[in-house]
């Protein structure tokens, strides 16, 4: 211990103390430059766009308004993804070595068409990243409190109010700002897919059963024969005879007593639609009993009818299509912004709302019409239960 102090109080009889920590000083202020000025060089945005794998996302963000605006103030990559504070850079930094292993090692997205089939999974690293920190970065530069809401729209303001109230992660509502959005439709595609293969391995075997899809009513045993009515999603029916492959079922539900009596709903006065039913298969119709709604004072008739239909895409539990639908709700709506809970409109209230975003999101009719019908079902009119 005693040669250990004096080498620390006395560590050179060549040279004095001072000197020496003058020498410790120049290095330590020479390495803090130097790293500074690393941490500068690899923050702009040329550097970041130096790689080849980078120029698509480059070429997207100058597209967009954080490149180019009325007020002349660019945000650069280093403003959306490295936090200012020190820790956070650095942080960043590091974890930027699987960038390098990437785009050096895999050539993981060294292609647009490798970097349109990782788009997603490469969007919710960052999404998920900004969501940990708050979003922190874009906060760097939008501050709530700084915010004139009488300059915004009055949509706008009261968003932003609300937003600023739950000190709200921006990222929830600001997706796809600076670079193009992902399909978001793989994972419930893939759902789609693996509950029709449950389907196939259950056999429609069961008594009751709910519609993957649309499927065709016909009034007889064949399949090849003229359709007489739709299926429509999510739709319960109860089996009462199987024959040459078909399956006889019967279905109940809404229908307006002074209407064309086409159009099956599975609520009375909501426009849950269950079926579309016209020609012999209408001509099997049993009114089972009659309402009138107090909202709207129309007459309403409950009905049964029945028709054949094939076994295919017929499920025994209709929570798995459920589950589908919010996977599906949360990749389409919840890509932009943070969509309402199902329970903020009634059963008809989602049909407008819906339609309002229709220009935004991708689906096929089928697909639109389980979500909606999915909305519908756990609206705040109809108990949240998803039941019909």
């Amino acid at each position: 211990m005693k040669k250990l102090w004096q080498k620390l109080t006395k560590p050179s009889s060549k040279y004095p103390i001072l000197a020496l920590v003058l020498v410790g000083v120049v290095i330590t202020l020479a390495g803090v430059l130097t790293v500074h000025k690393s941490f500068e060089f690899a923050s702009q945005t040329e550097f970041c766009t130096s790689c080849h794998t980078m120029q698509q996302n480059y070429e997207e963000y100058k597209q967009s308004v954080h490149f180019k605006n009325a007020s002349g103030v660019r945000a650069e990559c280093v403003d959306c993804h490295q936090p200012k504070d020190l820790p956070g850079a650095v942080m960043r930094k590091l974890g930027a070595w699987k960038d390098v292993y990437h785009h050096f090692v895999t050539g993981k997205i060294d292609t647009p068409e490798k970097l349109e089939e990782h788009r997603l999974e490469l969007a919710q690293v960052v999404w998920n990243r900004m969501k940990s920190q708050n979003s922190k970065t874009c906060k760097s530069c939008h501050s709530y409190d700084a915010m004139d809401h009488s300059k915004q729209s009055a949509k706008a303001a009261f968003e932003m109010n609300k937003a600023a109230a739950e000190d709200m992660n921006c990222i929830e509502c600001h997706k796809g700002i600076a670079h193009e959005l992902p399909n978001m439709a793989g994972g419930f595609q893939k759902d789609y897919q693996e509950l029709q293969a449950t389907a196939t391995s259950q056999g429609a075997t069961a008594d009751v059963l709910y519609s993957l899809g649309e499927k065709d009513l016909f009034a007889a045993a064949d399949a090849k024969g003229k359709a007489e009515g739709k299926l429509l999603p999510a739709s319960q029916v109860k089996v009462i005879e199987r024959k040459d492959g078909m399956l006889k079922v019967q279905i109940d539900g809404w229908l307006e007593k002074n209407g064309k009596g086409r159009v099956m709903t599975e609520y009375m006065g909501k426009r849950v639609f269950k079926a579309t039913i016209r020609g012999d298969v209408k001509a099997t119709e049993k009114v089972l009993e009659e309402q009138t709604d107090s909202a709207t004072n129309i007459a309403w008739q409950h009905v049964s009818v029945e028709a054949w239909i094939t076994p295919d895409d017929m499920l025994d539990n209709i929570q798995p299509i459920w589950n589908y639908a919010e996977d599906m709700y949360g990749a389409t709506c919840n890509a932009c912004h943070a969509a309402p809970a199902p329970g903020h409109f009634t059963a008809n209230g989602w049909i407008s709302s819906l339609n309002a975003m229709s220009a935004y999101y991708r689906l096929t009719k089928t697909e639109e019409r389980t979500l909606l019908k999915y909305l519908q079902n756990h609206g705040s009119d109809t108990g949240g239960a998803g039941h019909h």
